[in-house]
């Protein structure tokens, strides 16, 4: 049996983009993995990125989506961190 993986684009904003010095990346993960994955893999690849783990939401294909939301191939996440300003 093969293995299927599902290819997802990041979309950075703010901290995000800082710390990987790129607006996006295209990033493959296995089937049934849920959006908070991709935090939990940029936390892993930048540490300091912890201090937003409780802050950040989430989007796929422009929508708002909790946590436990499972991915399909394709699909484009956005992490949205906290922001400041007026």
């Amino acid at each position: 049996m093969v293995d299927s993986s599902i290819s997802i684009t990041i979309k950075f904003f703010a901290a995000y983009q800082d710390a990987y010095g790129l607006p996006e990346v295209v990033w493959s993960f296995p089937e049934g993995t849920i959006v908070a994955d991709v935090l939990e893999r940029c936390v892993r690849e930048h540490p300091p990125l912890e201090s937003l783990r409780s802050q950040t939401r989430f989007g796929i294909n422009l929508e708002f989506v909790e946590p436990s939301t499972v991915l399909a191939d394709n699909d484009e996440v956005v992490l949205i961190p906290p922001v400041s300003g007026g």
